[in-house]
């Protein structure tokens, strides 16, 4: 299984060398289609040399991200592989040699295909290439803008990202800055925070796609050179490791309009870090939590049963 562009956020150079490989000592090469949003139009799983290969419809074919809807993901197959996908016991699919369903319904969730299907003919051909373009060129814009504040930890041969780039956030973790620190406090900016610790732990994943302006992803910047000055301010010891503006972060309107306020920050600070977010402030709902303690220990409110009645 190779996943192209990475999730390092590059083009592995080398990637028909490895499925050729692979085909050489009688393998198959099962693509992951996470990054889709960075090859249609310009390459494609088969030309790669995958023999599998599933599309996510998120984020490149107009599906949202997450959120507990009904997913679906397209499964394309190499020409000598059409005789084994599955078959259906009620509505003819698959090939003569394929195994029994693998969904209820013969396509799975079909009705999300449509929206895929309606924003591909939208955009025809040369509207998807450029989609797959502005994904790339809005991470490299990011990458650039961001150069002098945080390293990136993967580039391609000519120092460039595909569709996404990882920011090495683990140095600010030997003064106690954790890369958590900075995705809360992103929320007082405005932004729910890129994907923290994946593929490498302590990092930021940013992947703008093609959607957002250069409005947007300029608020973005502002906002994480704003946190990295505040970063800075810990590494250096002007403000304590542990009572600081990141650790508190983020900072709801109950904590703020609070009668008593006994932090080493401004209230605005706190709230209003940039003139921006006064024009459109988001408020978090709920303050600094445990993070994953919940995850790995047992909580039990157990209140008695007539709390039920």
């Amino acid at each position: 299984m190779v996943t192209y562009p990475s999730t390092h956020g590059v083009y592995e150079e080398s990637i028909r060398d490895i499925t050729q490989i692979v085909h050489d000592n009688g393998g198959q090469v099962y693509m992951d289609g996470a990054n889709m949003n960075a090859q249609v139009g310009l390459t494609s799983p088969g030309n790669i040399g995958a023999d599998v290969c599933h599309l996510n419809l998120h984020k490149t074919f107009a599906i949202p991200h997450g959120g507990g809807g009904p997913g679906a993901g397209p499964i394309g197959v190499a020409a000598h592989l059409v005789p084994f996908l599955p078959a259906h016991p009620v509505v003819k699919t698959g090939g003569a040699q394929g195994i029994h369903a693998v969904s209820a319904a013969p396509h799975g969730s079909a009705l999300i295909l449509l929206i895929s299907y309606g924003y591909i003919k939208m955009l025809g051909g040369t509207g998807l290439r450029e989609a797959t373009r502005m994904a790339i060129l809005n991470a490299n814009y990011i990458k650039e803008s961001l150069k002098d504040h945080y390293a990136t930890l993967y580039s391609g041969a000519n120092g460039r990202c595909a569709h996404e780039m990882i920011l090495d956030c683990r140095d600010f973790k030997r003064e106690g800055v954790e890369v958590a620190d900075i995705a809360k406090r992103l929320m007082d900016y405005g932004f729910h925070a890129p994907t923290t610790s994946f593929p490498v732990v302590d990092t930021l994943m940013v992947e703008p796609t093609e959607s957002e302006s250069k409005a947007e992803l300029d608020r973005f910047c502002a906002a994480m050179i704003a946190i990295r000055g505040e970063i800075e301010a810990v590494l250096s010891g002007k403000v304590d490791k542990k009572d600081n503006i990141l650790k508190h972060a983020p900072h709801t309107a109950k904590t703020v309009c609070a009668d008593e306020w006994t932090r080493p920050y401004t209230r605005e600070q706190a709230a209003y870090p940039l003139h921006y977010v006064r024009d459109n402030k988001f408020w978090p709902s709920v303050a600094r939590v445990d993070n994953v303690y919940g995850d790995k220990n047992l909580i039990c409110a157990c209140p008695p049963i007539e709390n039920y009645i």
